[in-house]
């Protein structure tokens, strides 16, 4: 065998560790190269060879063992870094002296070499969809001069997979696993509940799995309950973490059921404590940590660790699902550890914000306190002002932003009535409707609930405070139990809440350049009737996340909102609030197909009696005209 031939078959076994780090690169692994399947401009060469591939620290580790046609065999190893930079080689690499690795999508990889600053060779690698086989493709010239233009086949190597209880001496840092056992089909029960005679059970129908809990201890002050749920049959190959609600401090069972009952492997989180308040945070800062980003990337990675070591193979793609907390979770995740997943469903982040303070005020003094049983008649005021106004009277309100409705024009006229509001009333349900502002500076503190909110108010505008939000002045800002929320002050007490110690578990920062560039596709979603979290913040943040972006039609392929009219927090309303949000986040990342329209659907007493088209903001469902205007075949996505 000749020098040259021996470069240039590195050449090409060395396209089969050009990968980007990452817990979900379906490229990590051990591959065989198949060599009857492989094809080289320059010769075979080789008799075997294998590739091994890690994530190490920032980079991967590159490992090859090859033995040669004539009995020979070496072994190379480097590591390189996957930014998309040039980056030195280490070790005994034969053919450039750096190397920049880029992510095309979430199964392809493209990565430059250079030798004293020249390209010398361009790989292109993709992972089939399923896992198992790795195309490479290598193009250029070889370090002796020679042109390569060769296709290799990879075999992915299978791990030797592990039974569910012995997941139980699973060794993992900062983690102790405290239960492995395998939960038989429909067998499963919430911790503290318990099966009463004729009492449906919600899990009755789940199949058989194997269930970890572990406890994860990142900091010395932390106690992160996690649980892991693994199929025992019927794996789909990936891996879906769900979110959590309010200030957590359970495990989200529910969510976990319905990602094992669609084939996946999951993992919820209590987020570091118990209880459903913040007082967990008083005087406890690493916990508070843990509740706003830690629990869930230790959660994330700890989880992917088993489901390799159970399977003998790490899933092949990663999904974040999550709504309100856990919405904002998925964009924490998505801004701060870009590599944890492949793709991310954010509904309704509930970033915190002194709209409930503002809500709370409007509404404290005795006179202007609006009665719950009145919500229903502001809210059909406001569907006979605004509720034709997209050309179509089907007891929604497409755009409320449109909605000039004026609570005056429900003003008394002869002292109070059910159907009528006081003149302190009227002002209470305006300055509902107005933006949260500094009334000495004229900052924008929080965008305003809109119309269609109304029967949902009572959770904003009641005798106290929303709890979650009274909880986060009073244990996170003021450090106070006994704060009394009727000092807040809209000038000195918001500047304080918004200080960035105070707002640690907010995700808004809009630059998720290096999730993009990876191949990571975030979809969002929000209910227009939510009335805990405006609507019009996810808008706005959105907003600049396409800016971010370069516009428009650079951000489509990455990021995409839909607004549902009628929806309230996370589901629920008047409006159709049910559709599949994982099979559309399946088809962007597995099949390239971005969502142009998600079909949703109302229920009433367990039967749909509506189906509408979300569409990708700013588009609107369109009655095209002819046909029900329940059936959503006869609605088309376009812009107003």
């Amino acid at each position: 065998m000749t020098r040259s031939t021996v470069v240039a078959c590195v050449l090409v076994l060395v396209a089969a560790m050009a990968v980007v780090v990452g817990q979900t690169n379906p490229q990590i692994g051990t591959w065989t190269m198949n060599i009857a399947r492989s094809t080289f401009s320059t010769g075979t060469g080789f008799k075997s060879a294998t590739s091994r591939i890690e994530a190490v620290g920032g980079g991967v580790r590159h490992t090859l063992d090859t033995v040669y046609a004539d009995g020979t065999s070496r072994k190379y190893e480097y590591i390189t870094m996957y930014d998309g930079k040039d980056m030195p080689v280490i070790g005994n690499s034969p053919y450039g002296d750096t190397t920049a690795i880029t992510h095309v999508d979430a199964n392809t990889t493209r990565t430059v070499y250079k030798n004293k600053g020249t390209v010398t060779v361009i790989q292109i690698s993709v992972v089939s969809i399923d896992g198992k086989t790795r195309t490479v493709t290598t193009t250029g010239t070889n370090p002796v001069g020679q042109t390569v233009n060769n296709v290799s086949v990879y075999d992915r190597t299978p791990s030797v997979a592990a039974s569910c209880e012995s997941l139980a001496g699973l060794v993992l840092k900062d983690t102790a696993i405290t239960s492995a056992r395998v939960v038989p089909a429909g067998q499963f029960l919430p911790p503290g509940s318990q099966e009463t005679r004729g009492a449906a059970n919600a899990y009755k129908g789940l199949q058989e799995f194997c269930r970890v809990a572990a406890t994860l201890t990142p900091s010395g002050d932390s106690d992160i309950k996690v649980e892991v749920w693994l199929p025992t049959a019927n794996w789909n190959g990936k891996f879906q973490a769900v979110g959590n609600g309010g200030w957590a401090g359970v495990i989200s069972y529910s969510a976990m059921a319905d990602a094992v009952r669609t084939g996946y492997a999951t993992a919820s989180t209590d987020t570091g404590h118990t209880g459903s308040g913040g007082a967990f945070a008083l005087g406890h800062p690493e916990k508070l940590i843990d509740f706003a980003w830690r629990s869930e990337h230790e959660m994330t990675v700890k989880a992917k660790a088993i489901v390799n070591r159970f399977y003998g193979t790490g899933p092949r793609l990663s999904y974040w699902n999550g709504c309100s907390t856990g919405g904002r979770q998925g964009l924490k995740e998505a801004q701060q550890f870009p590599d944890d997943f492949d793709g991310i469903i954010a509904g309704d982040p509930a970033n915190r914000t002194a709209l409930a303070m503002w809500i709370a005020h409007a509404v404290k003094e005795s006179g202007s306190y609006i009665p719950p049983t009145k919500y229903p008649v502001i809210h059909q005021a406001v569907l006979d002002a605004c509720d034709a106004l997209d050309g179509l009277k089907d007891g929604l309100i497409d755009d409320p932003t449109r909605c000039a409705f004026d609570p005056a024009a429900l003003l008394c006229k002869d002292g109070d009535g059910p159907s009528c509001l006081t003149g302190p009333q009227v002002a209470a349900a305006k300055k509902i409707y107005s933006p949260v502002v500094n009334p000495r500076t004229g900052k924008l503190l929080s965008s305003p609930l809109v119309p269609g909110t109304e029967l949902g108010w009572g959770d904003d505008a009641g005798p106290q405070p929303n709890a979650n939000i009274l909880d986060q002045y009073r244990f996170i800002v003021f450090k106070d139990p006994a704060w009394d929320w009727k000092t807040f002050d809209f000038d000195r007490d918001a500047t304080r809440g918004d200080m960035p110690e105070n707002l640690v578990m907010n995700a808004t920062n809009p630059d998720m350049t290096p999730f993009f560039s990876r191949g990571g596709k975030l979809l969002l979603y929000h209910g227009w009737s939510d009335p805990r979290v405006p609507t019009l913040d996810l808008i706005q943040y959105y907003g600049r996340v396409v800016e971010t972006m370069g516009g428009s039609s650079r951000a489509s392929n990455s990021v995409r909102m839909f607004l549902a009219p009628g929806m309230g927090h996370c589901g629920g309303g008047e409006g159709p609030n049910v559709f599949d949000k994982i099979d559309a986040l399946e088809q962007w990342v597995e099949h390239g197909r971005p969502p142009d329209r998600i079909v949703a659907s109302h229920l009433a007493g367990g039967r749909v009696d509506r189906t509408r088209p979300l569409c990708p903001y700013p588009q609107v469902a369109k009655y095209n005209g002819t046909g029900s205007i329940d059936d959503a075949a006869n609605f088309v996505c376009g812009v107003r």
